[in-house]
């Protein structure tokens, strides 16, 4: 994919945040892009935004939770592009609720946007950019969570993303597909005011802003680090060159390679005691 000009992406969480500016760096490269989120007020934004640019831009409402409605996005992309090269499963949700506070409409939405839209991403949009043989890349979002867990919903989520990307990179390289797994740090979203987009059937059970004060000081300070973080426009730029050389993980930053790196060591040293054990006989 070393020339993206004329190639039909279509991003989910596209916009705000790391999607529009994944959605940004693809339209200054010359592609063509479906632009998908729930947020529809933010989506009609993004996408008069682009247009200003000449970016040949559409959009699509869709909560990605859905299979069904992501389906219907998939057929209004092909409808308006007539293919599609470039599927970039992006839309995420976070949620505070830590060990003793989880409850069944909480882990349904966090692992329905964060892992199971990238499942159904992939199996609906995987045979699209196989048909017309040009080949094409697919790049999931992911998170450094996935990488080192906290032991969250979200976490676990991201987790699953990471596996699925790096099984079908080398399922869907003789198909001419890439897969890219997206791992970024602290970038400045909304993504801890994910709520505003809880849909009704998890209200009420997704549960809501902490208020212990422990709870608090972290939210806190993750809001902190987040409002300081890195420029989407920047991880939109990353992921582009990701596509164009084939990446198979995209960071944005080092600040966390020497938690990855005591994570490595670990998991070394529980094959090194093994290894260290008298054989049986």
């Amino acid at each position: 994919m070393k020339d993206l000009a004329g190639k039909t992406a279509f991003v989910t969480g596209a916009a705000s945040g790391i999607g529009l500016g994944i959605t940004t760096a693809l339209a200054q490269a010359g592609a063509k892009i479906m632009l998908c989120d729930i947020e529809e007020a933010a989506l009609k934004t993004a996408l008069e935004g682009l247009r200003r640019t000449n970016a040949d831009v559409e959009s699509v409402k869709a909560d990605v939770s859905l299979k069904s409605e992501l389906q219907a996005a998939a057929d209004a992309t092909i409808a308006r592009y007539g293919k599609v090269h470039i599927l970039v499963n992006n839309a995420g949700v976070t949620s505070g609720l830590s060990y003793g506070k989880w409850n069944d409409a909480n882990w349904n939405w966090v692992l329905g946007v964060n892992l199971m839209s990238v499942v159904w991403g992939i199996d609906i949009f995987g045979p699209l950019i196989e048909a017309h043989g040009e080949g094409g890349q697919i790049v999931s979002t992911a998170s450094i969570a996935g990488l080192v867990s906290g032991g969250m919903p979200y976490d676990v989520a991201k987790y699953g993303v990471v596996a699925l990307s790096e099984g079908l990179r080398f399922t869907l390289a003789p198909r001419g597909i890439g897969v890219s797994v997206l791992c970024p740090g602290f970038i400045r979203t909304r993504i801890l005011n994910s709520w505003r987009n809880l849909p009704r059937r998890f209200a009420g059970g997704a549960g809501s802003m902490p208020t212990e004060p422990s709870a608090l000081e972290i939210v806190e300070a993750a809001t902190a680090r987040v409002d300081g973080g890195i420029d989407p426009l920047y991880v939109g730029e990353l992921v582009r060159e990701g596509i164009e050389n084939d990446w198979p993980y995209i960071f944005t930053d080092t600040e966390f390679e020497p938690a990855i790196e005591a994570r490595f060591a670990a998991i070394k040293q529980g094959f090194d005691r093994i290894r260290a054990r008298t054989p049986r006989r």
